[in-house]
Order: C-alpha cells, then structure tokens, then sequence
C-alpha cells in the first residue's frame, strides 16, 4: 500500500492534440479528490522532463496529461520509485490506452486518481534507445521515417500535432513514392539482415483510430524488449504484413520478416544514417542503435 498522500503534481501540455481547457479542469477535480495538487504547463519540448524531474523530488505522485510524447518526456525525468498515472491527451495516446485506461480524459484521471487513493499500482518495463527511455515503442527506419514526415506536415495554428488521419496519408505517400522493394538496410546482432525494426515494450505497437496494431502480439509491460524486422518488402507484401498487425494474437511467424522476443539487448548497425524513433517521438538519425531492456523500471497508477 502507498502511504497517505499529501501533494501530487499533474503536469499539463497545453498543445497536446486532445487536450482543452475544459476537459483540464474536468482531470483537476478528478485528481484533486485524491491528492493536494498542483498543476504546471510545459513551455516547450523538454520542459515536461524538468518539471517531472523537479517534482519527483517532493511529490507523493505525478500525473501527466498530454500525448504519447508528452508522457514520454515525464518518464525520462522521472526515478523509478514515484508512482505516475497517465490521462490521455493525444491523438492515439497509446500508453494510457494500453494500460487499459478510457480515451475519455475525465473518465482516465477517475480511474488513476482511484487507483491512488486505493494503493493499486503496477511496476512495467520500460525500454532504452541510444539512451532515451521508450515506454511502448521505438523502431529504426519505415516507421520512424512516418513520423519525421508527419513532424514535417507543421503543426497547427494551436501547435497540435496531425493526428492518425496524417499518419495514414503520410504512409500512402511513402509507398507511392517507394515503388520498389525495401531491401535490407541494417544489421541486427545475432539475426541478420532487415529492411527496417520495430522494437515493442508491450502490446499494441500503435493504434490507428480504434484499431489496434498489434505488430508484436507476445510483448508485454512485464518483460524484455520484443522487435520484429521483415527482410525486404515488395509492395505485394504489404497486404500480408499489415494483416499479421490487425490479427494480432493471430500472427504466423513469417520466413521473411525476423523476431525476437523477451530481449535484454538489441545492437543495430545501419549501412546508413537512419531516422529513429521511440514513442512517436523522432530523435534524428543514427547509423548505431543500441536498444535495452530496463526491467521494473516504474510505478504506473493503473
């Protein structure tokens, strides 16, 4: 059981996709009823790190309510010894949601804002990348290479972010303009050759709209890193590979695409600078990758 608690913090991106003033005040009562709190806005990319790293200091709790880079952030200023309970601020959201929380913010602050009351937590894996902690997913290359181009779209006059709709249109466009076959591009230690990697903390990968992406269906918050690396891609192979993501639990293990499973570490050499990503965040290019499990790294309200 946690102790009783006296002062929580809820840090706020005020241009996260979903989140309105209204629905803000909706999550400050919600969590209020559980906790004295106090409430800080980020000013900019980064600033949700200090802030978490601040109030892991003196904080009995945090909450975040943002999107899915907004939580990211929280979680690389966090120590692993303060609970943090996610309120879904994006547009897809995918940590809250994978924990099994609401889409509704004022529902999902009910719930953690409970499950601080009560005591009821969980401590998940969290996973590494070239040093930037992930908390669902992070990839080498196609995937990583969709973000960078949904980024370059701009931001909107409010400064959200395009939602799944310019994910979608930005993997129309990617496969229009690649007409030929992805052919390997990097080097996974002890597997061999890929076109590109998914690398999965949990389950699902992504979702689009109310769809679950399932790309890696035995991960889990519970254990090492997952990834999954087809060989080379042709466009008829598209169909085929997009259905192994809808069926999820249902995927065959295919001969062209490579698995791993339950992993401490994955060492990637790129034959070229390649975009990365983790949590849908883009962090530039790099030709070595190191990705690493940190198993029992946090405390998620749940």
């Amino acid at each position: 059981m946690l102790r009783a608690v006296r002062r929580a913090t809820l840090i706020v991106n005020p241009r996260a996709s979903a989140v309105t003033e209204a629905d803000l005040e909706a999550v400050r009562r919600a969590l209020a009823a559980a906790a004295e709190l106090r409430v800080f806005r980020t000013e900019g990319r980064g600033h949700a790190t200090e802030l978490a790293r601040e109030a892991a200091a003196d904080s009995d709790a945090v909450f975040v309510y943002a999107g899915d880079g907004g939580a990211n952030e929280v979680l690389n200023g966090l120590n692993g010894d303060v609970p943090v309970g996610f309120v879904p601020g994006g547009g897809t959201s995918v940590l809250p949601r994978a924990l099994g929380l609401p889409r509704d913010a004022g529902q999902a602050a009910a719930e953690v804002a409970s499950a601080l009351a009560d005591g009821r937590t969980r401590r998940i894996s969290l996973g590494r990348v070239n040093g930037r902690l992930f908390a669902f997913a992070a990839g080498v290359g196609l995937d990583a290479e969709l973000v960078r181009r949904v980024d370059e779209r701009g931001r909107s006059l409010t400064g959200r972010r395009a939602g799944d709709l310019a994910f979608g249109l930005a993997a129309a466009q990617l496969f229009a303009h690649r007409r030929g076959t992805l052919e390997p591009a990097l080097e996974i230690a002890g597997h061999g050759r890929a076109a590109f990697l998914l690398v999965a903390n949990g389950r699902p990968y992504t979702y689009a709209g109310r769809v679950a992406l399932d790309v890696a269906p035995r991960a889990s918050f519970d254990l090492g890193l997952d990834f999954v690396a087809p060989v080379r891609v042709r466009p008829a192979d598209i169909p085929r590979l997009l259905g192994y993501a809808l069926r999820g639990r249902g995927q065959v293990e295919a001969a062209d695409v490579i698995y791993g499973h339950d992993l401490d570490r994955i060492e990637v050499s790129c034959d070229g600078p390649m975009p990365v990503q983790a949590d849908g965040e883009d962090l530039g290019d790099a030709t070595e990758v190191v990705f690493e499990a940190v198993r029992d790294a946090v405390t998620v309200l749940a």
